[in-house]
C-alpha cells in the first residue's frame, strides 16, 4: 500500500495540513517543524503526487462538494471515497448542505468564487441551466455524480437498467403481482427507476397496476429514508389480499423501513413478500437485502480524479462515466439458486428478527 500523508503526519506528530503546507512550500511552516515532516517522508520513501503538487503551487489546495443530504447512507459512502482519495493527495474538501432546490444557485455562487476551490464535485440534484452558461468562464473544473449534464463531467449509474434486471429478477422468480415503492419523482434517479420498473413489466407482458405503485410525496431526503418507505409500505398494505408478492423498492433505506411495516403487519421477508432494491449501502448486507449495487466509493474517488484531469486539460471534451449497477442476491427475494459470481453475501439470520435501526 503507498505510503499517504496521513502516514507522514502520524509518524511526524503534526496535523494533515501542515504535512500539505510542507510539500507545497507554504511559509507558515516553521524550519523545524518542515525538517521534521521532510525527514520522516524520507525514511518512509513517500512518493508525492507530481499533479497535486502542480496544483497546490498556484491553487487553494480545496475541492468544494455540493450535497443535498449529508444524513443520506449513499452520499455518506460516495463521500468516503471522495475523502479518501482527497486526502491522499493533500487537499481539503469543503461540504455545502443543500436542503431546498432554490439553495442550489447560492451554493454554486459560493463554491465558484475567484481562489475559494480548485473543483467542485456536485451530487444528484439538476444542475440549473442558468449557472450551467456561464460556468464555462468561471475556469473553475465541476464533476457531477449520479446526475447529469452534457456539457460536463459526469458519473452515474445506469438507473433504468438497474431498475429493470431487479424487477425480472423478481419475475424470474415467478411473481406476476409485483409492485414498486419509489421515491419522490422529482429526483431523477427515482424517476429513472420509475420508468425502468415499468419497461420490465410490459417486456414480459405483465399488466402494470397502477394501485402496486406507491410514489412517496415525502420532500425530505427525496423520500429516500427509512420512514418514507415505511409510509409507503403502511400504504401498500392497505391492498389487503391483494397485496403485491414481490416489490421492487428503489432504495436499500426505504427498503429497510417498508420491511419493519411488513413485520408490525405480521408479515415475513420473503415468506410472505419477496423484496429487491437498489444502491447496496453497508447496511444492506445486515438485512439480507437483495440489492443493485452502485460502486458508490469508486464512484467519490472517480469525481475527484476526474476534476484533476479537468485541471490539466480544461479544453478536453467532457467525458460521462455510466455504471452498470451488480444485481446481488440475498435472502430477501427467496431466490433458492445464488448467482455463482456473487460470493458471501448470504444473510443466514431470519431477516425479520434484525432490529431496524434509527435514522
Amino acid at each position: 500500500m503507498a505510503i499517504t500523508i496521513y502516514d507522514i503526519a502520524r509518524e511526524a506528530k503534526v496535523g494533515i495540513g501542515t504535512v500539505s503546507r510542507v510539500f507545497n512550500s507554504h511559509p507558515n511552516v516553521t524550519k523545524e517543524t518542515r525538517e521534521k515532516v521532510l525527514a520522516v517522508a524520507k525514511r518512509l520513501n513517500y512518493q508525492p503526487h507530481v499533479y497535486a503538487q502542480g496544483l497546490a503551487r498556484q491553487r487553494t489546495n480545496t475541492f468544494a462538494a455540493i450535497i443535498p443530504f449529508f444524513t443520506n447512507y449513499f452520499f455518506i459512502e460516495i463521500l468516503q471515497g471522495v475523502q479518501e482519495k482527497i486526502s491522499s493527495i493533500g487537499f481539503d474538501l469543503i461540504l455545502h448542505g443543500v436542503n431546498h432546490p432554490d439553495e442550489i444557485d447560492e451554493s454554486l455562487r459560493r463554491s465558484s468564487r475567484r481562489g475559494r476551490v480548485d473543483g467542485i464535485i456536485f451530487f444528484s440534484m439538476r444542475l440549473p441551466d442558468t449557472f450551467a452558461k456561464k460556468w464555462k468562464d468561471l475556469e473553475i473544473p465541476i464533476v457531477l455524480v449520479d446526475t447529469f449534464h452534457e456539457e460536463f463531467d459526469s458519473i452515474t449509474v445506469e438507473n433504468f437498467q438497474g431498475a429493470q434486471t431487479a424487477t425480472e429478477h423478481l419475475i424470474s422468480l415467478g411473481h406476476t403481482n409485483i409492485g414498486m415503492i419509489t421515491a419522490n419523482v422529482k429526483s431523477d434517479p427515482a424517476r429513472i427507476r420509475l420508468e425502468g420498473f415499468r419497461a420490465a413489466l410490459k417486456k414480459h407482458t405483465i399488466e402494470v397496476n397502477e394501485r402496486n405503485i406507491i410514489v412517496s410525496d415525502v420532500t425530505k431526503l427525496d423520500g429516500f429514508s427509512r420512514d418514507a418507505g415505511y409510509l409507503a409500505m403502511k400504504e401498500m398494505l392497505k391492498l389487503g389480499t391483494s397485496l403485491p408478492t414481490a416489490i421492487f423498492i428503489s432504495s436499500d433505506v426505504q427498503a429497510i423501513g417498508a420491511i419493519s411495516a411488513l413485520r408490525e403487519k405480521g408479515l415475513r421477508v420473503p415468506d410472505d413478500v419477496a423484496i429487491v432494491s437498489f444502491d447496496d449501502i453497508e447496511l444492506a448486507q445486515h438485512f439480507g437485502l437483495t440489492t443493485m449495487r452502485q460502486p458508490m466509493h469508486r464512484m467519490g474517488e472517480l469525481a475527484v480524479d476526474q476534476i484533476v484531469k479537468r485541471k490539466q486539460n480544461p479544453s478536453a471534451l467532457p467525458i460521462q462515466m455510466r455504471f452498470m449497477p451488480e444485481l446481488v442476491v440475498r435472502q430477501s427475494c427467496g431466490a433458492k439458486k445464488i448467482s455463482p459470481n456473487i460470493e458471501d453475501y448470504v444473510h443466514h439470520k431470519d431477516i425479520n428478527e434484525v432490529a431496524a435501526p434509527h435514522d
